[in-house]
């Protein structure tokens, strides 16, 4: 199923709205395309416009640097991340049921899209496992907080850690156990691809591997 979506990013993240312009619709596209091809690292906003068929200087329109960006290409994710749950567990009313979808969500690829302009989900979801953490270990996260760019992040947490709560209302670290199954799914996805002998992933079960793995931690953890 193929979905067309534009999310209320913060717009402290930004100087304009790129989701506003065919243009700025099509600088994100590229930009999670080149993040994907070569790393966070080696991407600036020269290599950007020449994809783009652009100007460096129309991309610093947009944002002030590509850290910037790459915190909006974040949180984008995150909010689908939640327009994916409210579509896969409204059908759902078990708990633990909800909690193992919810697992399964965050430790397998995304579909990739096909559509046009739309972002490639494939490649965002890439971009999520190596590259999120740079949105928030920085020495200016706190001045960023401020402006409550991480709250669709946080947001996120809090639902998980409601359906945590329901699956076992006197388990007593439901927000610490959410973020530890986000961020265990992107490292532990991360480890088995590129350094499996950091996990106990192999060849044969390197598919579902993370999920597995954080199945069996957290149903132990809370049971």
């Amino acid at each position: 199923m193929e979905f067309k979506l534009s999310f209320n990013v913060n717009d402290a993240i930004y100087l304009k709205n790129p989701e506003g312009t065919e243009l700025g619709k099509r600088i994100m596209k590229e930009s999670i395309d080149l993040i994907n091809e070569i790393g966070f690292e080696d991407f600036n906003f020269r290599k950007l416009a020449l994809e783009v068929g652009t100007t460096e200087a129309t991309i610093y329109r947009y944002f002030e640097n590509k850290h910037r960006m790459l915190l909006y290409i974040i949180s984008w994710y995150w909010f689908y991340i939640d327009f994916l749950l409210d579509y896969n567990l409204k059908n759902i009313a078990s708990p633990a049921q909800k909690l193992r979808e919810i697992i399964r969500l965050l430790t397998h690829e995304l579909p990739e899209s096909t559509s046009g302009i739309d972002y490639n989900k494939k490649y965002l979801n890439n971009i999520v496992i190596a590259e999120s953490s740079k949105v928030y270990l920085t020495k200016e996260v706190a001045e960023i907080n401020e402006h409550e760019v991480f709250k669709p992040y946080k947001d996120l947490c809090a639902r998980i850690a409601s359906v945590i709560n329901d699956c076992n209302k006197k388990y007593a670290y439901a927000k610490s156990l959410s973020t530890t199954i986000i961020e265990t799914a992107h490292q532990q996805q991360f480890f088995s691809a590129y350094l499996p002998r950091l996990t106990d992933a192999t060849e044969k079960n390197r598919k579902d591997f993370t999920n597995n793995f954080l199945d069996d931690l957290v149903f132990k953890v809370i049971s």
